[in-house]
């Protein structure tokens, strides 16, 4: 191994681009240096490892948006034409979408550092205090665990406040699922269990949440669908789990993928574009544009506020379950 093939990191080397975590179920490859996003989360059912995850390409690896799945803080989703208001203050942020948004977060274009890391976990952390040009304008800390036990996927994200004042922060994760297990295999169905959605304006919200629209009601399991839906789901059913199902096919027995997050992960965001190959399932802590309704009244937006030296934890799990073929 050369020197060039090493990523030195706060307490472990890094042997390439990629940490490969892989069980008797899963196998993931964590990129530390790409905002501690996935290259791909494989599945074992039957005998082959099958892309459950969409796969990242490798001239693509450097690029967290165009990955499996990356982390979202401190915030999920969208602020408004980059304006962030906060008691009485306003903030220009970059607007690094290209809806002229601030969006996904101020995380993705750093490389975090493995303090952690065996077979089956891997712990990445960020410390913006030292950073120039982080897309947020307080310091804070950030830490992702990556976590393989039996059939399933954990995730723990932690934001920490390392300023001197209060601010109000979020996050989420952005996983894109493939459509079909198999190539020409049967599509995927989907069931959140969200009671409320919110009426979208340039896709966010722009009050309280509503009735469900229809396009994006998967309160009972149905195929994901070829109408485009990019909508945030909330009032989730307590206890009951979002289900993927990819039905029986030749050769392959029906696999469900289970996705039970922690309550902080108050909302969900359902993004299924026409004509690709994966669609998203996020389990994020706030609505979009959420930043902008703290003062809205009667609208649970799931922003929360960090005093220094206070912080917020959520775990969700991603767990398969396969039917044999008969």
């Amino acid at each position: 191994m050369s020197r060039s093939d090493t990523v030195r990191t706060g307490m472990l080397p890094v042997v390439g681009e990629v940490v490969v975590l892989r069980n008797g179920r899963w196998e993931i490859g964590v990129l530390p240096a790409s905002g501690a996003a996935l290259a791909y989360g494989r599945v074992l059912v039957g005998d082959r490892w099958r892309d459950l995850l969409r796969p990242t390409r490798t001239e693509h690896r450097t690029a967290p948006e165009r990955c499996a799945s990356f982390p979202l803080v401190p915030w999920s989703n969208r602020i408004a034409d980059g304006r962030l208001r906060f008691e009485g203050r306003e903030w220009m942020l970059a607007r690094n979408g290209a809806d002229g948004t601030a969006i996904h977060g101020a995380t993705t274009g750093f490389a975090w550092t493995v303090v952690a890391r065996d077979e089956d976990r891997v712990v990445l952390e960020l410390s913006t205090r030292d950073l120039v040009g982080v897309n947020f304008p307080w310091r804070f800390r950030a830490r992702v665990a990556y976590t393989l036990t039996g059939d399933g996927l954990s995730v723990t994200t932690t934001v920490e406040n390392d300023d001197d004042e209060t601010f109000p922060a979020g996050f989420g994760h952005h996983p894109y699922f493939q459509r079909s297990l198999a190539a020409g295999g049967p599509e995927a169905m989907l069931e959140v269990p969200a009671r409320r959605g919110y009426a979208l304006v340039r896709a966010m919200a722009t009050g309280p949440a509503g009735d469900v629209p229809e396009r994006a009601d998967y309160r009972r399991l149905r195929p994901v669908g070829d109408v485009f839906v990019d909508d945030c789901l909330t009032d989730l059913e307590p206890g009951a789990p979002a289900r993927i199902v990819y039905p029986a096919g030749p050769g392959l027995g029906e696999v469900e993928v289970r996705l039970t997050a922690d309550p902080v992960y108050s909302h969900t965001v359902v993004y299924a574009p026409r004509g690709r190959s994966y669609f998203a399932v996020e389990p994020v802590t706030n609505c979009n544009g959420a930043f902008a309704l703290l003062d809205t009244p009667g609208t649970e937006h799931g922003v929360f506020l960090l005093g220094p030296g206070e912080q917020r934890t959520g775990t969700f799990t991603l767990e398969v379950r396969e039917t044999s073929v008969t």
